[in-house]
């Protein structure tokens, strides 16, 4: 994913992405647009999972609970994968990926999975819609656009402390 928000100018001489010490991203350095952009990379992740476990588990009659847990697995699963393909494509090993991508998106996901699947369950009989409701569609597709607007401020916070994605603008060159 192309971070275009992040220039590499606007850092001292000697500095270096990969040492793991201070990111050039201190506090307040990150702007909305850069958090937006970290959000909808870990939306689309999330999305993927959250509409493919919730499809699967609706379509062979699961519980709501089982369907959940799929979909939040998957999520996870997506999420996670979306962010190591891009860091693997910077010639790094899979076990440095899949640190790197443990310590960008797990909180963004969380957060992300915590807000949609609250929303949809709060959501007066969003639970016991089926893939032929439109509700089924409105519910998730509403559910997913707060947990973007939700995120992405907690995106903001981490990414001006050197955290979340701002880990993965270390193997953007």
């Amino acid at each position: 994913m192309e971070h275009t928000a992040h220039t590499h100018h606007q850092h001292g001489p000697g500095h270096d992405h990969g040492s793991g010490h201070g990111s050039g991203h201190g506090h307040g350095a990150a702007s909305w647009p850069m958090a937006a952009q970290a959000t909808l990379h870990c939306l689309t992740g999330c999305a993927i999972g959250e509409v493919l476990g919730m499809v699967v588990g609706t379509a062979f009659g699961w519980g709501n609970l089982p369907t959940t847990l799929l979909a939040v697995v998957l999520a996870f699963l997506f999420g996670y994968s979306l962010t190591m393909r891009g860091v693997l494509r910077a010639g790094v090993d899979l076990r440095t990926a899949v640190r790197v991508a443990l310590a960008a998106d797990t909180l963004s996901i969380a957060v992300m999975e915590l807000i949609d699947n609250g929303t949809i369950l709060v959501w007066p009989s969003a639970m016991d819609a089926t893939l032929a409701d439109a509700l089924f569609w409105v519910s998730l597709a509403v559910s997913l656009v707060i947990a973007f607007v939700v995120t992405t401020p907690v995106n903001k916070w981490t990414i001006g402390r050197g955290k979340g994605h701002a880990v993965v603008h270390r193997y953007h060159h």
